[in-house]
């Protein structure tokens, strides 16, 4: 029986990272907390490389690098690939400067551009998120700023100014992410241009200063599929430090789609379902219309995982064969990525994994105990998990950190079998 006095420790969420200088730049509720990752850090030695195969807001990567310890981190969000690195990059007294003189004639441009058709994100029921009236100065000094620094683009000081512009959208808009589905206040609030304005050079003064701390370590995020055998370089790593996403068939991109679009990171509702389906443990739109014909690609998973998928079915629930394939591929992807992972590891790298465990139609899915399965047949070592937090929920939700060792040297050659995931196992159940 779980103890029910471990606390939520919210000190392990995102809310800690809010006022942490660049860690707080943008508000992303699955963020988990830069005291986590520094108590998993502590007192590694200056020569650890460090990697993070989901590596969201670079929290890991930044941590690392502010204690003076390299780090890659790999992506498949092209958004998150560039706030990352914008977070992760050492800022000059002169790009500042002149960050600062280009923002002056960036308001001056918007105040001209006010009146104009600007071009506006294709959001659907975007009236929803922002009045017309907030609109018009929102698209004016988004035009504004592509004027004067073109859109967003990887290593340049206008980051920083497109960051804050993604701060801007969010809190002059009626969103609320108060909980895990993202809801909407009654009414939506009507801005002047001069508030918009004040509010955006206020946002933006802020990540300036905190930009101006200097940060002794390297980290940068790279496009890469983790579940992929791709490497940047012939680097090997010390340390694995990362969150996947959870099972929780929560929308990869949830959140990130108001930034993402309005950065065109992000086009149409079709490009979200895309990268949700290419997502381990995101499923929303098409990419939950593919689970149900969505088959394994044969790899040997654990008799564990079988066990699960079989409780989920005999449910019997309208959409038990959808969540038993959701289940069985968020597993097969994760058991992928970590055979796939043992050739970019040194002899004796430490692997931590921030996980949380889930439940479908009161089966419960013990991510932490699957995850170790996986390791174990995989021919990791030292594997275990501990209980990070109890979640915000009434379920019986917990956060863990699961860990384990890389020992072997010699090469794994991944065994195969015929499999058809779920569908399989429910000829053989019914």
């Amino acid at each position: 029986m779980m103890d029910m006095k471990i606390k939520q420790r919210s000190d392990y969420t995102f809310k800690y990272n809010k006022k942490l200088g660049r860690h707080g730049w943008l508000r992303l509720t699955p963020a988990y907390s830069v005291k986590l990752v520094e108590e998993i850090i502590d007192n590694l030695p200056e020569d650890s490389f460090i990697l993070d195969p989901f590596s969201g807001t670079a929290t890991t990567g930044l941590v690392a690098a502010e204690h003076g310890i390299s780090a890659h981190c790999f992506d498949i969000n092209p958004f998150l690939i560039w706030l990352g690195n914008s977070k992760c990059r050492n800022y000059s007294y002169s790009e500042i400067k002149e960050l600062k003189i280009s923002i002056d004639k960036v308001i001056i441009k918007c105040q001209e551009l006010v009146d104009e058709d600007n071009w506006l994100p294709n959001i659907h029921n975007i009236q929803r998120w922002w009045c017309e009236q907030t609109l018009k100065v929102l698209g004016a000094l988004r035009q504004a700023l592509v004027n004067q620094f073109g859109e967003p683009r990887d290593n340049h000081v206008s980051s920083l100014a497109w960051i804050s512009f993604c701060r801007l959208i969010i809190e002059t808009s009626s969103a609320a992410f108060n909980h895990v589905s993202m809801s909407f206040h009654n009414e939506v609030t009507a801005f002047e241009i001069e508030q918009i304005e004040s509010l955006y050079l206020e946002i933006l003064e802020a990540i300036i200063q905190s930009a101006g701390d200097n940060i002794s370590g390297n980290s940068s995020v790279h496009f890469v599929d983790s579940r992929e055998p791709t490497s940047i370089g012939d680097f090997q790593y010390s340390h694995v430090v990362t969150s996947p996403p959870y099972p929780n068939r929560i929308s990869y991109i949830r959140e990130l789609r108001p930034y993402m679009y309005w950065t065109k990171f992000l086009d149409t509702a079709r490009e979200a379902g895309e990268l949700d389906w290419k997502a381990i443990g995101g499923t929303w739109g098409i990419a939950t219309s593919r689970l149900q014909d969505w088959e394994s690609n044969a790899i040997e998973l654990p008799e564990s995982l079988k066990a699960v998928v079989s409780d989920i079915l005999q449910t019997k629930e309208k959409n038990s064969l959808l969540m038993g394939n959701y289940v069985w591929k968020y597993f097969h992807d994760m058991h992928l990525h970590l055979q796939n992972l043992r050739p970019r590891l040194k002899k004796g790298a430490v692997l931590s994994y921030i996980v949380g465990n889930s439940s479908f139609y009161g089966v419960q899915v013990h991510t932490e105990q699957l995850l170790e399965d996986s390791l174990r047949s995989l021919g990791f070592t030292n594997i275990g998990s501990k209980i990070v937090r109890k979640r915000n929920s009434k379920k019986e939700l917990f956060e863990y950190c699961v860990y384990a060792t890389w020992q072997e040297t010699r090469k794994y050659e991944p065994a195969y079998f015929s499999s058809r995931a779920a569908k399989q196992i429910q000829l053989e159940l019914f």
